[in-house]
């Protein structure tokens, strides 16, 4: 088994960070742009990779009062992950993604993952802050 996280702060209250990110329908907006999420009735979701250009089976599960989202492979059972938002004071959060890849097959090594939470940690910023703008202003 291999295994990843990556962390980000980021500036607003948690409850705003974790409802941009459990937003299924707007999930494409900071995933890997590589993924894409369509919901079959949750907690069902069937994930395209357009690397390989495969769907696969998968759930997605939304734990608010956790603030924390979990998912992983259906069927396989190869590969999982979460993203927990935590308050950290002053109005700011932090997000951690931590992913589980129990099959080497779907490990598309260190170097990689890291890159794409890293992506996904700022693009998920950016919605956050488009969204605390445009709530404020």
């Amino acid at each position: 088994m291999t295994e990843y996280e990556r962390s980000r702060t980021m500036p607003a209250q948690p409850e705003h960070v974790f409802d941009q990110a459990a937003n299924v329908g707007q999930l494409d907006t900071w995933l890997p742009e590589a993924l894409h999420v369509r919901a079959e009735g949750l907690p069902a979701v069937t994930v395209h990779e357009d690397r390989t250009d495969e769907d696969t089976s998968a759930l997605l599960r939304a734990r608010p009062d956790r603030m924390r989202l979990e998912w992983g492979t259906r069927d396989q059972g190869s590969y999982t992950g979460w993203l927990q938002v935590a308050g950290i004071g002053g109005g700011a959060s932090e997000v951690t993604v931590h992913l589980s890849f129990f099959d080497d097959s779907h490990d598309p090594g260190g170097a990689t993952v890291r890159d794409a939470l890293d992506t996904s940690l700022r693009r998920l910023e950016q919605q956050v802050r488009l969204r605390v703008d445009h709530a404020a202003g």
